[in-house]
């Protein structure tokens, strides 16, 4: 069975509003991203994921929509979008849009529609109730608002100003339906689907159960003293991805890569039945709250293996728009980064990387009163040093600075005189000019490792087998696909190491001080390397 390409592929997240500003307004735009395309290109992925940047008032920065086919004119226009897709496939890459299926913007026409009275056209468009059941939103407190025009409560997973729509309304599917395949018909390798898990809510509108469980987690997604049971992952909801899945596959291979939650039999369901014939991929975000050490990936390595067996294909992500960058839970410290970036490009599944996360961009603080994130604004009550104690980023504005190009003002990014979010101070140490020049930088370690990924298809589409009886902090495990092996060696210790280990020749090494001759392998601590 052929490999798709999109369980073959080495995605890049950009987040457009901080890659590149190229009109000198202080907010990058799609023009900007085709200007650096050579420079994703170079750096080795293959294909490219793009938050947001249709039509929307902004109040979510761009996950409230209030168009699926216009682009908000901060970002540029239909033919800027047109052209991005032509450019990034000349260089033999891959696009993927960030479609946001479950809600829209409260001032999309649709919306403004349903909620004018309870008998126009549109009027189930959207989950309405006389009176709202205890659901809780995602964020916390009830999902339900009020509205005087209607008399009646509508649903927002999210945010208030996010109004889901209503799928059980055949007029809502076919329609979204059709404004996926608008975008694939223009070109676009497929979607990253945000927030897929909510698509369906319980018919009955059941009362959720009560649960001693404050704050959700990545494996249970329940909190706020609430069993999310009747209002995420719902049977419904697996049955769609398979739908949205057939539709797709009539322009060929798109992929499908599903933001989800819950345990991993759960996110496994996502992608339909042992033909892999619902989503292509999900993401696993247990991993975004990684534990840096040996046992710790060697465990989350089995229990994936476990749980997504060819033909499936895990995605492997340390950092995104709504999460703390990597190295912040590194405590910036790049030897470890340089490490996560080896597992992260060697071992068996999909890597997603977030802009930055390559040069070592770090968080940027900022007060929760003034974010532009409307999240942190919910929970200004609460002292800041709380969520820092429990590891929770609330005002997400802080991992999404703009993206350090150089040393000159505004870091490259822009020649505004002030940009959309501030840039960070440590701009001149952190950027791409800088680390181009030095060889043992982190983003020319990540240049080596992504050469090498790309050269090695064992690497890509082979098996993975965990390698036993090796010294206490290395992890250590064997790629395998026909006639070609490869093994990666990784020390999570800071303390040398020194073994013996069977191998014909040395592939990579992670610093001049890890070594790897005839039967013995020396790993420096934090040190690597990859032998066949």
């Amino acid at each position: 069975m052929k490999t798709p390409w999109y369980h073959r592929t080495s995605i890049y997240q950009i987040y457009p509003r901080s890659f590149y500003d190229s009109n000198g307004d202080g907010i990058g735009d799609l023009q900007g991203i085709i200007q650096k395309l050579d420079y994703i290109h170079e750096l080795g992925f293959e294909t490219i994921w793009i938050s947001p940047f249709f039509s929307s008032p902004q109040a979510d920065m761009g996950y409230d929509i209030s168009s699926y086919t216009d682009i908000a004119p901060e970002y540029g226009t239909l033919d800027d979008a047109l052209q991005l897709i032509q450019e990034v496939h000349k260089r033999g890459m891959k696009v993927v849009f960030d479609m946001v299926m479950n809600h829209t913007s409260i001032e999309h026409p649709w919306f403004k529609e349903s909620r004018s009275s309870r008998d126009n056209p549109k009027a189930d468009w959207y989950i309405w109730r006389d009176k709202p059941n205890n659901w809780q939103s995602i964020t916390g407190g009830s999902g339900w608002h009020y509205s005087k025009e209607r008399g009646q409560y509508f649903w927002s997973s999210f945010l208030p100003f996010q109004p889901d729509l209503n799928y059980r309304n055949p007029e809502v599917k076919k329609t979204m339906f059709e404004t996926v395949c608008f975008w694939l018909d223009k070109g676009v390798d497929g979607f990253r689907l945000d927030i897929f898990n909510v698509i369906y809510k319980d018919a009955k509108f059941r009362n959720n159960p009560f649960s001693f469980k404050l704050i959700p987690t990545e494996d249970d997604p329940s909190g706020f003293f609430q069993e999310a049971k009747y209002n995420l992952n719902q049977p419904e909801s697996f049955e769609f991805a398979k739908e949205l899945r057939s539709v797709c596959d009539e322009f060929g291979e798109r992929i499908l890569l599903g933001e989800v939650s819950g345990d991993k039999s759960i996110i496994r369901t996502f992608l339909g039945d042992e033909v892999n014939n619902g989503l292509g991929l999900v993401f696993d975000f247990e991993m975004l709250s990684f534990q840096f050490n040996a046992d710790y990936f060697r465990k989350l390595i089995e229990r994936i293996e476990t749980h997504f067996p060819n033909p499936f294909m895990p995605v492997y992500v340390f950092s995104n728009h709504d999460r703390h960058r990597s190295i912040h839970r590194l405590e910036g410290d790049l030897r470890k980064a340089k490490l996560l970036a080896m597992l992260q490009l060697t071992v068996r599944g999909v890597p997603c990387m977030y802009f930055g996360e390559e040069i070592g961009m770090t968080d940027l603080p900022q007060p929760f009163n003034t974010a532009l994130d409307p999240v942190p604004h919910k929970f200004k009550f609460i002292p800041r040093f709380i969520f820092d104690l429990l590891g929770l980023l609330v005002n997400r504005d802080e991992v999404r600075a703009p993206m350090q190009w150089d040393g000159t003002r505004n870091a490259g990014f822009s020649s505004a005189e002030k940009t959309w979010l501030p840039v960070h101070g440590k701009y001149k140490e952190i950027n791409v000019e800088i680390e181009s020049k030095e060889d043992g930088s982190l983003l020319n370690t990540i240049r080596k490792l992504m050469k090498i990924r790309n050269e090695k298809t064992s690497l890509r589409e082979g098996s993975l087998e965990i390698l036993n009886g090796l010294p206490s902090g290395i992890l250590g495990y064997q790629r395998k696909l026909k006639n070609e092996n490869v093994t990666v060696l990784l020390n999570f210790s800071g303390q040398e190491k020194e073994f013996q280990f069977e191998f014909s020749e040395s592939i990579f090494k992670l610093s001049d001080k890890d070594g790897a001759k005839e039967k013995a392998v020396r790993l420096k601590g934090f040190g690597g390397v990859i032998v066949k």
